[in-house]
């Protein structure tokens, strides 16, 4: 019998709370999701949007694809809250310093990816995890970037060029009623990166409220092509439906 995916279906996977060590010695709260019976075809770095205003690992998108990903399309998602972030998982170490010393989270994540053999390591930011992944994460090991709804606030014209220059392919998925980059205006912004894809979204605004399934989508598309779109919205088999507490940082 077949069971509607909805926003708090949990499908089978592998998943075990981590803790991120970082160069200037905090402790980052985490959690690992992995393919349960088959090893992941790649891996998601996920960061969240703007802590100030309600972003963490549990912002809806990386929650489900936290939820949904290593089952439908054999990913392994790697989310955690940076510096001074709580969510249901607990709080990290540290404070909020604007996307200066976020650096070192950025940094520790793709470590534990590393250390942990991960494969074929993507970032996906959000928001404020846009400029996180622009700013601070043309790293060797890092393969490309999928932006969800970048608002370009820390990243400037060298850093998009950085991207340009390295070849990396980049994503850009741009809300058709963002507050603060819609797609006209996002393909001139994104014209440092040559290789970059900018997408725009109908009827889609900052948050992705209603958008999840495009959104985990156009991931796919852009991470595992090789996996068919769109992903299936009916399960067979088992599942869970778990209830997230949504914590105020």
């Amino acid at each position: 019998m077949s069971t509607e995916i909805r926003a708090n279906t949990v499908l089978p996977a592998h998943r075990e709370p981590i803790t991120l060590h970082t160069a200037d010695d905090l402790e980052l709260i985490g959690e690992l999701s992995v393919p349960q019976d088959r090893p992941p075809r790649a891996t998601l770095v996920c960061l969240h949007p703007l802590p100030t205003h309600g972003g963490m690992m549990d912002s809806h998108l990386y929650r489900k694809a936290a939820f949904r990903l290593p089952a439908l399309a054999d990913l392994a998602v790697l989310r955690f809250n940076t510096r001074g972030t709580a969510s249901e998982a607990g709080r990290s170490q540290g404070t909020f310093d604007h996307g200066n010393a976020e650096r070192h989270d950025v940094v520790a994540a793709l470590e534990y990816a590393e250390f942990h053999d991960l494969p074929h390591v993507w970032l996906v930011g959000w928001s404020f995890g846009t400029d996180l992944t622009l700013v601070h994460g043309l790293d060797p090991l890092v393969e490309g970037a999928v932006l969800l709804s970048p608002p370009l606030r820390w990243s400037t014209e060298e850093h998009l060029r950085a991207w340009g220059e390295s070849g990396k392919p980049v994503h850009a998925l741009i809300p058709e009623h963002d507050d603060y980059l819609q797609p006209d205006e996002a393909r001139q912004r994104f014209a440092p990166i040559q290789q970059a894809r900018v997408v725009g979204f109908p009827d889609t605004k900052h948050l992705w409220v209603g958008k999840a399934e495009a959104a985990l989508d156009a991931i796919v598309q852009a991470v595992v092509p090789e996996v068919p779109t769109p992903l299936p919205r009916t399960w067979d088999g088992p599942s869970e439906t778990r209830q997230v507490t949504i914590v105020d940082s």
